[in-house]
């Protein structure tokens, strides 16, 4: 159960914004233009991506009583919200250990890696497991995990024959690593 947790951890951190906006939401003072200069994010990319981020239960719009400056926009991290920007800080911990660049990015990354670190290693495991996940979207992104080196494909013939799929050796202590930091959080 608690490996089911870490992964829908990690795919709530999925997306482009995420990260950075959980990271960077307290140092702009929960403001949104301050936001949107760190971030050097568009104003209506960076406003969708903040309502998404409310319906999940992840920040809270503050209103106009609440706020510094009634007509200024400010926002502030829920308890949902403190717990995935800790989970955050360590996702950016394990991408900077891999070396490979922004992996949270995308969707269904982390989550495939910690399949493959879970012992899934046949591509209808690693579906049962993300349940969610479409066979082209975890097609896609095995192929690009494979082409940046964190993901090995191995052809078998036992029991029938097909792809094994494993995280390369020098991807598997940043993804354990993972975990455990992802773990002593829940």
């Amino acid at each position: 159960m608690t490996n089911v947790r870490i992964i829908q951890t990690t795919q709530e951190l999925s997306g482009r914004w995420t990260i950075p906006i959980l990271l960077t939401l307290q140092q702009a003072g929960g403001r949104f233009t301050p936001l949107g200069r760190q971030l050097e994010i568009s104003p209506s990319r960076l406003s969708s991506n903040l309502k998404k981020l409310e319906e999940q239960g992840i920040i809270k719009h503050l209103s106009p009583y609440d706020r510094r400056h009634p007509l200024l926009p400010e926002y502030q991290l829920t308890e949902k919200g403190l717990f995935l920007r800790e989970a955050a800080q360590a996702i950016q911990a394990a991408e900077s250990g891999l070396d490979r660049g922004f992996l949270a990015e995308k969707s269904w990354n982390w989550p495939v890696m910690l399949a493959l670190h879970y012992q899934c290693h046949r591509f209808q495991a690693i579906r049962k497991l993300l349940q969610s996940a479409t066979p082209r979207i975890l097609t896609m992104r095995i192929t690009e995990l494979c082409e940046q080196e964190i993901v090995q494909k191995l052809l078998t013939t036992e029991p029938r024959p097909g792809f094994n799929y494993w995280l390369q050796p020098d991807a598997e202590p940043s993804v354990q690593k993972l975990e455990k930091d992802l773990y002593s959080l829940i």
